[in-house]
């Protein structure tokens, strides 16, 4: 059985964003704030080192229901025992994914087009859990997201995938003003609204009375 999942506020996390905090005291007080999912994510670091910022972001969430996906990496999430992995459009395929994870994890599809969306949509059901649409709006972050679709066309794309039986989560460029804007997801999606910010507890809290 897949464990529980809540997208309402998904976090990404950024390793140098977060500082000299490190990553964990970040996932802490975001979780604290309400943050109610997690992605660990470090595009920088060898598979060693990624499996073992998941292992302490893991022990960080026990027992607060928060689920805790990997970035890109199926072995590293397997081995970390994560409840899921998310995978982008030039990664490994999802359906092949799935089929290497297994009915019990979750597996979230990044589209950032109608015709993206298409495709998760006409893979066979239970394959994908979650898709990822944006960017909203164009970001730092990752700057090879491509071009904002803008709050209109995320939720046009929301509207489509829970109409195939998807929940979906916007990101990119989102924070606390703009948070307002999204609409028709069922969730958030942010990295450095809360990976940089002072507070990341504080900022979760406000992220979430945003919404």
């Amino acid at each position: 059985m897949r464990p529980a999942f809540d997208p309402t506020l998904y976090l990404v996390t950024d390793t140098a964003l977060s500082g000299e905090r490190g990553v964990a005291e970040v996932v802490r007080a975001a979780v604290a704030g309400g943050v109610t999912a997690v992605q660990v994510r470090d595009k920088t670091t060898s598979c060693r080192q990624l499996y073992a910022l998941a292992l302490t972001v893991r022990e960080v969430l026990a027992g607060t229901g928060v689920a805790l996906f990997v970035n890109d990496d199926v072995e590293v999430a397997l081995m970390a025992g994560a409840d899921g992995v998310h995978v982008g459009q030039d990664d490994t395929p999802a359906a092949e994914v799935r089929e290497r994870i297994g009915p019990d994890r979750l597996l979230g599809l990044s589209t950032g087009s109608p015709d993206e969306l298409a495709v998760a949509l006409a893979l066979p059901p239970g394959t994908v859990d979650v898709v990822g649409i944006g960017p909203v709006w164009t970001t730092p972050t990752k700057p090879d997201a491509g071009t904002g679709l803008g709050p209109e066309g995320v939720a046009a794309l929301a509207a489509e995938a829970a109409a195939g039986g998807l929940r979906s989560v916007a990101i990119g460029g989102i924070d606390v003003e703009r948070a307002p804007l999204v609409t028709g997801v069922d969730g958030i999606c942010v990295v450095s609204a809360i990976c940089a910010a002072p507070d990341p507890a504080a900022a979760a809290r406000a992220l979430r009375a945003a919404r």
